[in-house]
């Protein structure tokens, strides 16, 4: 396994107002100013193409955590050492999309601006804008080390094999976060299943929608493609949830209440 990770760079879009400016709004509910905590919105996050830049952060991060696993350390994941080039690449091409909507949302920061400036009132303060908002949303990914130094292996034998130690403790705490969010996954996954298919809302079925199935196959294929292999019980559990939705089409669900049983 490596350990991959990846950091934000994100421009905040709420400020606290100042201690004048709460003391004057505290003062219309007749309260006192350090008692009362206030904020302004900057821009306008519901605008298209904010969204599109916030869209893509979130299909990143989606897929940095699709394709690893959870390691002790903020902001570290693992993954296998053979999809290192697959992450490098689509990691490059959407920072590239990133950046391309960051360029459209700037087309837009104007307009934002002026917005913002009619909402906000006296609160609006030239000074918390940024000239542009070029680089100002960003995304960057390294490969951290998380092995023990190899000069310690002469410099101190000693200390070198006490942090191989804590390493492979790190790496053992690892696996067990691994398996516990696997579980947790599946039995969010099969419990929804089991409501779809048994449940009612105002005495008819619930709607089974395809992706009660989909989902389901999705998890054992990234399963099957992160698993450690550690855990015995748990490799068989999957297997049989596995076998059991296998070759099953969410039509024939909706339409054979024996096959739903």
């Amino acid at each position: 396994m490596c350990a991959t990770r990846v950091n934000f760079t994100w421009l905040g879009t709420q400020k606290t107002l100042t201690r004048d400016q709460r003391a004057q709004a505290a003062l219309s509910f007749d309260a006192q100013g350090e008692f009362l905590s206030a904020g302004k919105k900057l821009l306008d996050t519901k605008n298209p193409r904010f969204k599109a830049v916030t869209s893509e952060r979130n299909r990143i991060r989606s897929f940095w955590t699709s394709i690893s696993l959870p390691y002790p350390e903020p902001a570290v994941r693992l993954i296998r050492q053979d999809r290192v080039d697959t992450f490098q690449d689509w990691m490059s091409e959407h920072r590239q999309e990133l950046t391309k909507a960051v360029e459209e949302l700037d087309e837009d920061y104007f307009s934002l601006k002026e917005a913002a400036r009619q909402r906000l009132g006296r609160l609006y303060n030239e000074a918390d804008y940024p000239m542009s908002l070029i680089g100002l949303f960003d995304v960057t990914w390294d490969f951290p080390n998380v092995e023990a130094p190899s000069y310690l292996r002469q410099l101190d034998p000693q200390l070198y094999q006490d942090e191989c130690r804590r390493v492979q403790a790190r790496f053992d705490e690892a696996v067990q976060l691994a398996e516990s969010a696997f579980v947790e996954e599946l039995s969010g996954l099969v419990t929804h299943l089991t409501e779809r298919l048994s449940g009612q809302q105002d005495g008819r079925a619930k709607v089974f929608r395809d992706s009660a199935i989909g989902n389901l196959n999705e998890f054992f294929e990234r399963f099957r493609s992160l698993n450690v292999r550690s855990n015995d019980q748990l490799d068989e559990l999957v297997s049989q949830c596995q076998n059991i939705v296998q070759g099953v089409q969410p039509q024939t669900l909706r339409d054979d209440a024996q096959v739903r049983q």
